[in-house]
């Protein structure tokens, strides 16, 4: 449930926090009083696309933040996305605007705009005109029919995907196959010569890295023996300046001396053992010298070879691993190109067996979708005569096109709808107006309440193009939906007013020489003079008040009915 929307320096907003309650919480005001910017102020901070000129003027930053309590499905589905909400199921989302950039934090975790989208996929759903104006295309109406029928179809269309990807990449294997015969021909000679080529060279793994090592201290024998033959002498006992020289002498004073004190004794030792080290490592320093030889022939052998490892590197792989594996897929190909008709046979069947496979997992498919859709049908044409289509008649059609399997099945499903009595059922798009599709929607969230896990339900401009006894029956259904959801609605007619649980009102004034949007909770006084505005014209009168409070005391008997 979103439990409040604070919003600071955002267009005509100053400073203004609302806290929202359970139920249908309605929000008026007059026209151009800031309406809308409530509604865009949740959008920006559930991801939007952030303007800096929507920051207040004479503000450096713009500020959005909602409050949510979230349910054990919300928490359990945030997790999943590695959003951990407080201790008592609270969760912050913020969005900070500032000039040219925008930063967004969820519980204080910076978030990126597309993480944001999806964790707002779970907290709430926001219907708007362009939300109505979906229904329109035929690929919202298989969404709809899909997610009526739920856990049912899920599994068949993971099914359907994972067949289908399987299915594709058996025609493109078969296509690449479809080659003539010169060409083919052309291909294996030549997998022939890279594959002799590979296996002529005898690879061995981390051969290459070997060879590296031996060239590099052949290429620089001279130097190193320089280095290390110096080293040797420096360290040795031969020369009168030698480290090993003087270190002799050295231990040769010491013990002269050693049996006078206790800590020249333990020197004494000490010494010793650096002799010892020091004659070690002069030893291996020899050792080194007399293998440091070898001969022009290992140099040029050592030298090819690496050549010849770079060569095939250029053509084949960065490294032995990878020229190897080349040769192993070389050797595959090439075993598809002299079974020709062989492998095609192999693959044709293949092909034909995941084709049938996929067709049985459509038709699966396409039979729960029959299934749902008669009981969407019925379900929703009740929903729309609740909401006076006095004379409708609606069927979702659900069109199977075996030639034209998808990774969601071989279904067309499409809304037909006639509104006016011995009319032929048409399109949704050849017949319903704007007033009638947000209708429609409406009708769509009530039946599909029961499967919407989704808390909070926003409605923006829910009651386009309708008017009276509709108007009357819409409020019925928000009303309706309102004791399973939370449900903020913005609207203009006082017969969707007069129904909210909770009242906000959204006025403009001028401030300090400024414009500014303000929203406020109204009580029930205050509420009835603002359905009597919503009634009435620019003054409030006396039976403007009485036909107020008789809509608000008709409005309450229904609910309680």
């Amino acid at each position: 449930m979103l439990v409040s929307l604070h919003v600071k320096n955002l267009a005509l907003i100053d400073d203004e926090e609302v806290c929202f309650g359970e139920g249908l919480n309605i929000l008026t005001g007059e026209t151009g009083a800031g309406k809308s910017i409530i509604i865009g102020s949740v959008n920006l901070a559930l991801g939007a696309k952030a303007d800096k000129e929507l920051i207040r003027t004479g503000a450096d930053y713009a500020l959005v933040e909602m409050l949510f309590k979230l349910d054990a499905r919300q928490e359990a589905e945030l997790k999943k996305m590695d959003i951990f909400p407080e201790d008592d199921g609270i969760l912050i989302i913020q969005r900070k605007i500032m000039a040219g950039r925008s930063v967004c934090k969820v519980c204080g975790e910076t978030v990126g705009a597309r993480q944001l989208q999806e964790i707002a996929g779970v907290l709430l759903d926001i219907h708007g005109q362009h939300e109505h104006q979906s229904l329109l295309h035929k690929k919202k109406h298989k969404e709809i029919l899909d997610g009526y029928a739920g856990s049912s179809l899920m599994k068949h269309k993971s099914d359907i995907k994972d067949k289908y990807h399987i299915y594709q990449q058996l025609g493109r294997e078969l296509r690449e196959l479809n080659t003539d015969e010169a060409a083919r021909e052309k291909e294996a000679s030549l997998l022939r010569f890279e594959i002799a080529e590979i296996e002529d060279a005898s690879l061995s793994e981390g051969e290459d890295e070997v060879l590296e090592r031996q060239y590099r201290k052949m290429v620089n024998s001279r130097k190193i023996k320089e280095a290390v033959s110096f080293v040797y002498r420096l360290t040795g006992y031969d020369e009168e300046e030698s480290a090993g020289e003087n270190i002799g002498r050295a231990l040769k004073e010491i013990r002269s001396i050693s049996n006078y004190d206790e800590m020249l004794s333990d020197m004494e030792g000490q010494l010793q053992d650096i002799d010892g080290i020091l004659n070690d490592f002069n030893r291996a320093i020899k050792d080194y010298l007399e293998d440091l030889e070898f001969d022009e022939e290992d140099f040029v052998h050592t030298e090819n070879r690496l050549n010849l490892i770079n060569h095939l590197k250029s053509k084949y792989g960065k490294n032995i691993k990878e020229i190897i594996a080349y040769k192993n897929a070389g050797e595959e190909k090439l075993s598809v190109l002299e079974n020709y008709e062989v492998h095609r046979t192999q693959m044709l069947l293949n092909h034909e067996k995941a084709k049938v496979e996929l067709n049985a997992l459509c038709k699966k498919a396409s039979d729960i979708r029959v299934k749902y859709a008669k009981e969407l049908t019925v379900s929703l044409k009740q929903a729309l005569l609740d909401l006076n289509f006095e004379n409708v008649e609606f069927e979702i059609q659900v069109r199977p096109d075996v030639e034209n399997m998808t990774s969601d099945g071989y279904d067309d499903v499409e809304f037909m709808i006639s509104t006016n009595k011995g009319e032929a059922l048409k399109p949704l798009n050849q017949v319903a107006s704007g007033g009638e599709l947000s209708r429609i929607m409406l009708a769509l969230k009530t039946v599909l309440a029961d499967k919407d896990d989704i808390q909070t339900l926003i409605f923006d401009e829910i009651d386009t193009g309708i008017s009276g006894k509709t108007a009357w029956k819409v409020s019925e259904k928000l009303g309706l939906l309102g004791k399973s959801h939370q449900v903020i609605c913005i609207t203009h007619l006082p017969q969707i007013a007069a129904r909210g649980d909770v009242h906000f009102l959204i006025e403009k004034k001028s401030k300090e020489a400024r414009t500014v949007t303000t929203i406020r909770k109204i009580m029930e006084q205050d509420s009835l003079k603002e359905l009597a505005r919503m009634l009435g014209g620019a003054e409030i009168t006396a039976a403007a008040l009485q036909n107020a409070k008789e809509m608000k005391d008709l409005a309450r008997n229904t609910k309680q009915n």
